[in-house]
């Protein structure tokens, strides 16, 4: 049995799913409001572990299974990625998988970072007495280099995060960003081998990452997300934000249409509880205060990839996930700012999923799964992964070599 446990800003959700002859079967589905969230960080610890709580419950009564061990994914702390080489003397001896163990254990974060925990390391290249290779293993040399790809977060909000699930009588299994998360159950291989970048637009923050040649090379995230959207509603318009998101969701779009200006649509004004009279505006008020925070989310994403330098390996494609990439014109949006080819994605190939658990939403839930699947992680606490690279990976490690 496999437990995965999503904590975003707007909602927590927790899949729990078995390994069958065909794959993954999802058997518990458990999704709360989430509590005590700010902008994917905890801020109210009592709060979110009632909501941790409260999903976990849920899964475990549809399953008739309790739950102790948890794949987390990881929203907050500000995610970034850190590029590292490593070099070490192997004594001319035939490489192994215990060389490339032994190297990757000399990883180490740079002092400004001291205050960041590693949530995932991968090699990404390779290098046999300075010569790049596409796999050392197998091979004969003095010295072996490995390219490794490190993603942190901050140190304090992953404490946290820990702190709420064991609260919540849960251990910790694995955690995994949940960009990357998604991206493994949203993206097919040729994207990932290709070049793609994956959106993921939560309530409170949009994650990026980007893969290439099936490896996850690059992550980021802007504190920016459906939230933002849905104060701006409530503040232009000045109705409750209950309303506000009532409105973005059943009515709003991001891209006008010409009959937007005769739509007229009833807003209701904050402390009038008994109104004696509508308050009516066209529609094309309500999309005029969604667009520039849709694009000013995708302009920052376009910011952080082209700051990066990973632009080039990201590919001429995006794929969209998380609530916030279902609002009627996101995707022509972000085609535009992002000069990409882009499409609204969500899980695939996992079985057991209702069509109102399926959407893109649920990809970050889903990835987790995949991740454990895929990584032999599941019921293992693992704080340095130590995946092993495939056979086509040493041009990224050429191309970070060339540009950082």
């Amino acid at each position: 049995m496999i437990a995965a446990l999503d904590i975003g800003t707007s909602k927590v959700v927790c899949f729990v799913a078995r390994v069958d002859g065909q794959g993954l079967r999802v058997v518990g589905i458990g999704h709360q409001p989430a509590q005590g969230m700010r902008s994917g960080n905890i801020v109210d610890m009592e709060a979110a572990t009632r909501a941790i709580s409260s999903a976990v419950s849920t899964a475990e009564e549809m399953c008739g299974e309790h739950v102790r061990e948890v794949i987390v994914g990881v929203s907050g702390g500000s995610a970034a990625s850190h590029n590292q080489s490593l070099d070490v003397a192997i004594g001319h001896h035939e490489i192994g998988e215990r060389d490339v163990r032994r190297v990757q254990q000399h990883i180490h974060l740079p002092a400004e970072t001291a205050d960041r925990d590693i949530i995932h390391s991968e090699a990404i290249g390779f290098s046999v007495d300075g010569t790049p290779v596409r796999d050392a293993r197998g091979m004969f040399g003095e010295r072996l280099g490995v390219e490794v790809h490190l993603v942190t977060a901050a140190s304090g909000s992953m404490r946290n995060l820990q702190v709420c699930v064991r609260r919540a009588h849960l251990e910790i299994a694995d955690r995994v960003v949940a960009a990357h998360a998604a991206g493994l159950s949203s993206l097919v291989s040729d994207e990932r081998d290709l070049g793609v970048t994956l959106i993921d637009m939560g309530g409170g923050t949009t994650s990026i990452a980007v893969f290439y040649e099936g490896h996850l090379v690059h992550v980021d995230s802007i504190p920016v997300g459906g939230e933002h959207v849905t104060r701006d509603i409530a503040r232009g318009l000045s109705t409750p934000l209950a309303h506000a998101e009532r409105m973005k969701t059943q009515i709003g779009r991001a891209v006008a249409k010409p009959n937007d200006e005769y739509d007229i649509i009833d807003v209701p004004l904050i402390g009038e509880e008994d109104r004696t009279r509508p308050n009516h505006i066209p529609r094309s008020i309500l999309v005029g205060i969604i667009r520039p925070r849709v694009e000013e989310t995708f302009e920052l994403v376009r910011s952080r990839l082209e700051a990066s330098g990973v632009d080039k390996l990201a590919g001429g494609r995006a794929v969209l996930v998380g609530g916030g990439c279902q609002l009627d014109g996101v995707p022509e949006v972000a085609a535009s700012i992002l000069n990409k080819k882009v499409r609204t994605g969500g899980p695939l190939r996992l079985a057991g999923l209702a069509d109102s658990t399926g959407g893109p939403a649920f990809s970050a839930a889903a990835g987790l799964l995949a991740f454990a699947l895929n990584n032999h992680a599941a019921g293992q606490a693992q704080q340095v992964p130590t995946e092993t690279p495939s056979s086509r990976i040493g041009r990224i490690g050429s191309w970070i070599r060339e540009n950082f």
